[in-house]
């Protein structure tokens, strides 16, 4: 089994790690000539923003090609999942193949502008995520068929919030303090090479959206307008130097 993964904080890293397989970092393939992958199962793992796949995701599954018997996607999210997974659908028939099994996971919210971190995580043992995992990978192992739906309503704002949300807009509602000694992390964790260290910190107008400078920068020195406070996030069970080894593309 394969499992191609995007992470900014750790939890779609954690989930894959759970499942198993040789697991592939989709920033580290993007780029490649060719993205023809071949295995009896193959499996892609995102967090859905604004109810919709990421950027790179979307470029992913537009770009790649997949030689298996069984095709799966899950989509982590901390409030509500939208129609991420319709869409995830609608985008893969446009280039020929359909996902055998979609589903989601819900874990916390990490969007700093509308949730406070300290409660995001106090609530996070009643969502019982290793047991949504224990229950998905049973599923995979037993080649399920099921596609997670999306009524007219969740379809409808899905498609509002696609043409609101920017992401590539986000680089200029950051900020960075003088806790900031250049350490070069926030670059190291942006996985779309957005970021550059040169005497300061820049960003350029490929943002993701992802929040993964916010999160891990050592320092807490990069700040979003309207943050509920400063308190970060990243999965307990993924390392910083495994989400740079994921990301870094420099």
């Amino acid at each position: 089994m394969t499992i191609f993964y995007f992470t900014a904080t750790g939890n779609s890293l954690a989930v894959a790690k759970q499942i198993g397989g040789t697991l592939v970092s989709i920033p580290q393939v993007i780029d490649s000539e060719s993205l023809h992958f071949k295995d009896s199962i193959i499996g892609l793992i995102f967090p859905i923003y604004w109810w919709d796949l990421p950027l790179m995701v979307r470029r992913f599954i537009e770009k790649a090609t997949f030689d298996t018997d069984y095709l799966f996607a899950i989509g982590t999210y901390g409030s509500l999942p939208g129609a991420a997974m319709a869409s995830l659908q609608k985008r893969a028939k446009t280039r020929g193949y359909s996902f055998t099994y979609t589903n989601q996971i819900k874990m916390l919210d990490n969007y700093l502008p509308n949730f406070d971190m300290r409660k995001q995580t106090d609530t996070l043992p009643q969502k019982r995520v290793h047991e949504q995992v224990v229950k998905i990978t049973t599923d995979i192992e037993n080649r399920k068929i099921m596609t997670a739906g999306a009524n007219i309503g969740k379809r409808v704002i899905t498609g509002i919030f696609r043409r609101i949300f920017k992401p590539e807009k986000n680089a200029l509602m950051y900020t960075v303090s003088k806790k900031c000694n250049q350490c070069g992390v926030c670059s190291q964790v942006c996985l779309a090479g957005n970021i550059t260290v040169n005497g300061k910190v820049e960003f350029g107008e490929m943002c993701e959206g992802c929040l993964a400078c916010l999160h891990l920068c050592p320092n807490v020195a990069i700040h979003w307008k309207n943050e509920k406070n400063d308190i970060r996030w990243r999965h307990p069970d993924i390392s910083l130097q495994e989400i740079i080894k994921a990301n870094n593309r420099s």
